[in-house]
């Protein structure tokens, strides 16, 4: 069946959009070696967002891959990681600032860069949250999808730069209707010296629904009881 929707987002860019329930986004490195932080909201509802700690505490987690659940701040599940060939993705490093990446890279503005000037993923977050009418105050840790960052005994991380290969994708199927906001900027520790965010492809299927023993719902006692809560929600909205 082909996607109901397709795009590549450059290195760098931002997009964003509202996910129906029922829906499977695929993002693809397309490359390797590339980075997608990403935030999400209720499409309904924007108080209620992702939340970081109880996604990672519920499930004891520190990266996610399948068949984890990416947790709301009401108990919910926004989605759930239905297949991944990468293996792992960032929970808690954040996103690239400007500072930093004027730090790393230098500077390129767009009066002479034109379009290649140097973004970064906190400003990209702050133009996308504006076109929903949100801001600054609405900023939350965010993922980064093909990053994997380990720790040491002492809580040292240490970002790998060979973790993902192109080709690489992750599917997250969607359980309620979302506000999805993405940027592709390099991690915040990519120690590569050079300026050079690199593109993936997302697309957007028809998700098949979730059964009883559908293994994001029954991984952990958290997330089933998080499914409740959620199928709870659209009942009463129905």
């Amino acid at each position: 069946m082909p996607p109901l929707y397709r795009i590549t987002i450059t290195g760098g860019g931002m997009w964003s959009k509202i996910i129906g329930r029922g829906k499977t986004i695929r993002l693809t490195d397309l490359e390797g070696g590339a980075n997608v932080s990403m935030l999400l909201y209720n499409a309904a509802e924007r108080l209620e967002r992702y939340n970081m700690p109880d996604t990672l505490k519920g499930q004891q987690i520190f990266f996610l891959t399948a068949p984890y659940c990416i947790h709301s701040d009401m108990g919910r599940i926004f989605c759930s990681v239905t297949e991944d060939t990468a293996g792992w993705h960032d929970t808690v490093c954040g996103c690239t600032q400007a500072r930093t990446v004027e730090k790393k890279y230098g500077v390129k503005t767009y009066q002479n860069g034109r379009n290649d000037f140097y973004r970064n993923g906190h400003e990209n977050f702050i133009i996308e949250l504006a076109k929903w009418g949100l801001g600054k105050r609405d900023l939350i840790p965010n993922i980064n999808f093909f990053s994997k960052v380990t720790s040491n005994e002492e809580g040292r991380l240490t970002f790998d730069q060979d973790a993902t290969k192109a080709g690489a994708h992750i599917d997250l199927r969607f359980e309620m209707d979302t506000l999805v906001i993405l940027n592709t900027c390099q991690h915040p520790l990519d120690p590569n010296p050079v300026y050079a965010p690199k593109p993936v492809e997302l697309s957007v299927t028809q998700a098949t629904p979730p059964g009883a023993e559908d293994p994001s719902r029954i991984s952990c006692p958290e997330n089933e009881r998080a499914f409740i809560n959620t199928e709870d929600y659209y009942h009463l909205c129905a």
